[in-house]
């Protein structure tokens, strides 16, 4: 069995492929073809968004892949996740998503982010005050949005195999998981050399939580691809740069996503090695260089980050 194929027990009991395909920031008109080439290749793990905007052409690449025979149903693990103006909609939001991919189900629903946007605002996904910021809901709680989740997967386990967070700091954990009634099965975080957050990777880790890494080769033109110590590695194990940073993720024990539209990517990023611990020591030396002197660099910064305590980029 190829690496790329390694799945996950979640604590759910379900597995889920620990390389997965990432849809984020696809171009329209190039997801559909994305999907069902991953899927004809060998993928077996799909992530979309409602806010993504793609949910439909994502669904368009597994009809066509299950229209031909390439997969089942039973054999695909999709996620998707619920935006920050439906909190208060929840069942209206996994309804809409199911339209849009045209599936019965999805094996994992996330919270997008543990922050509510203004439902009746000026836009439906992405409402803004008149300043230009972000129309947030403040005193919409996080924890209430995770008891919708709940009640969700109760009332509709014929519709969601499994709930989970996205975007979410050993802080906002903190504070859910001692009001959960179901813990998160899955907590999908932007990981890599360059931002390990090591302590919500550690925190998820003891409660079972299982982390699945976006934006896992840092940004286009990333610096890690010409870091020392991935290029070592890289060196040693005979593969690309990109293959030891998927790679990685393997090696802690968590699931990524490799987003890509182009066919001859799709398939390299399946190109996956077994780290040794020496690799991963040598990757860890270097991380913990970044922080001593730079500090860590997050590529995912939303307008509204300085709410998560990210810095202040201006």
């Amino acid at each position: 069995m190829s690496l790329a194929d390694t799945t996950y027990k979640l604590n759910t009991g379900a597995e889920i492929p620990a390389l997965g395909l990432g849809t984020w920031q696809s171009a329209p008109g190039e997801v559909s073809a994305a999907v069902y080439h991953a899927l004809k290749v060998g993928y077996r793990h799909i992530d979309a968004a409602q806010c993504y905007g793609n949910e439909t052409e994502v669904g368009e690449g597994i009809k066509r892949a299950l229209s031909e025979g390439i997969v089942k149903r039973s054999e695909i693990f999709v996620t998707t996740k619920l935006w920050c103006t439906y909190h208060t909609r929840i069942q209206q939001a996994l309804d809409l998503s199911l339209s849009k991919l045209g599936l019965d189900y999805v094996d994992l629903y996330l919270v997008h982010w543990p922050l509510a946007m203004n439902p009746n605002g000026n836009h439906d996904l992405f409402p803004k005050l008149p300043d230009g910021s972000r129309d947030l809901v403040r005193e919409h709680s996080h924890v209430t949005t995770w008891k919708g989740m709940e009640e969700l997967i109760t009332n509709n386990p014929d519709k969601v195999k499994a709930i989970g967070v996205s975007n979410y700091s050993k802080r906002y954990l903190e504070q859910l998981l001692p009001q959960a009634k179901i813990v998160p099965a899955v907590n999908q975080i932007e990981n890599h050399p360059a931002l390990p957050q090591q302590e919500i990777v550690d925190l998820c880790k003891e409660k079972g939580i299982l982390i699945t890494a976006y934006s896992p080769l840092g940004s286009t033109g990333s610096p890690l691809f010409k870091a020392e110590a991935i290029v070592a590695v890289a060196e040693r194990r005979g593969v690309t740069p990109a293959s030891v940073l998927l790679s990685w993720h393997l090696a802690r024990g968590s699931s990524v996503l490799a987003k890509s539209v182009t066919p001859s990517r799709i398939e390299e990023n399946r190109k996956l090695v077994k780290l040794e611990p020496e690799d991963v020591e040598l990757i860890g030396k270097y991380s913990a260089e970044l922080a001593a002197t730079n500090g860590f660099q997050r590529y995912v910064y939303p307008p509204f980050g300085v709410d998560f305590g990210f810095p202040d980029k201006s």
